[in-house]
């Protein structure tokens, strides 16, 4: 789905916030009708999150593909109005770019649309501990699960759920921080094995 604020690249992002992103989750949710298996990636683990918190009984799963069920904010002193995929250098420095063609790069940056600059500086709302029960997959990429669970245990905010969490389970699929370009059959796969387990079928 498309989050709000990012319909396009002229869209007006000043009013977005982390909590216009969520009811968006939620209404989605509420309209494929439960039991959804809710896949987020990168920055959305925080309204994923949320939204776990939020309906956990419409979730029947998670899966947070290079992610994780933030418990804080990505950027809280974050002040921009929003954010722009950064430049090819610096994506370079920052994300894992392998498996990607130049073809893949040059369409993603042509699509891209800047982030809500609200979405990164604020954190979730987490009040409902039985968001805790519902099963949550994370599908690691850019990093390998065993860096994941380091991070986890070094407290980082993005990964704070982690640590919490009663049933999570790590699948390694070593490629970019885009794995729905690089190995988007093997990541569909991944979350199709969610699915078929989560329907007991």
């Amino acid at each position: 789905m498309t989050l709000p604020g990012l319909e396009s690249a002229d869209a007006d992002r000043s009013s977005i916030t982390l909590a216009d992103h969520v009811d968006a989750i939620c209404e989605a949710v509420a309209a494929a009708g439960p039991p959804v298996v809710l896949a987020m990636h990168s920055a959305a683990g925080v309204p994923g999150y949320a939204v776990s918190d939020r309906i956990p009984e419409q979730i029947a799963a998670m899966v947070y593909v290079d992610s994780g069920p933030a418990t804080g904010a990505l950027n809280p002193d974050l002040t921009a109005v929003e954010v722009p995929l950064p430049s090819r250098e610096e994506l370079e420095e920052e994300e894992n770019l392998d498996g990607l063609t130049e073809e893949q790069l040059e369409t993603f940056r042509r699509r891209a649309v800047p982030e809500p600059g609200a979405a990164l500086r604020e954190g979730p709302v987490l009040t409902n501990d039985a968001r805790l029960d519902v099963p949550s997959t994370v599908v690691c990429t850019g990093y390998t699960s065993e860096q994941v669970k380091d991070a986890v245990k070094e407290g980082y905010a993005w990964l704070g759920g982690l640590a919490e969490l009663h049933d999570v389970t790590y699948v390694d699929l070593p490629t970019s921080h885009w794995p729905m370009w690089s190995r988007p059959h093997e990541l569909a796969a991944v979350i199709g094995d969610v699915a078929q387990g989560a329907s007991g079928s």
